[in-house]
């Protein structure tokens, strides 16, 4: 990772289908202050698109969308305003 930001909260919410993945990220969102960065880690592969359209809808900054392995993929979000 070439740009290291700081992580504020981790959320690992493998094992969950969408729309649980957002509404999860979302309410772990809520509970951050405004510029604080949240780590998702999914391995549902429709949530690689669909977490981050929606996180950015919201007015959230998506950092970064990248594969951890096999299964994983990691989804880095700024908390908007």
């Amino acid at each position: 990772m070439s740009d290291e930001v700081q992580i504020d909260k981790e959320l690992n919410i493998k094992g969950e289908v969408c729309p649980y993945t957002f509404v999860r990220s979302k309410l772990a969102l809520e509970e951050m202050e405004t510029g604080k960065v949240l780590r998702v880690i999914v391995d549902y592969a429709p949530a690689i698109e669909n977490v981050p359209k929606s996180m950015t809808n919201e007015g959230n900054e998506v950092l970064r969308v990248e594969k951890v392995n096999d299964s994983d993929w990691e989804i880095v979000v700024r908390k908007g305003s």
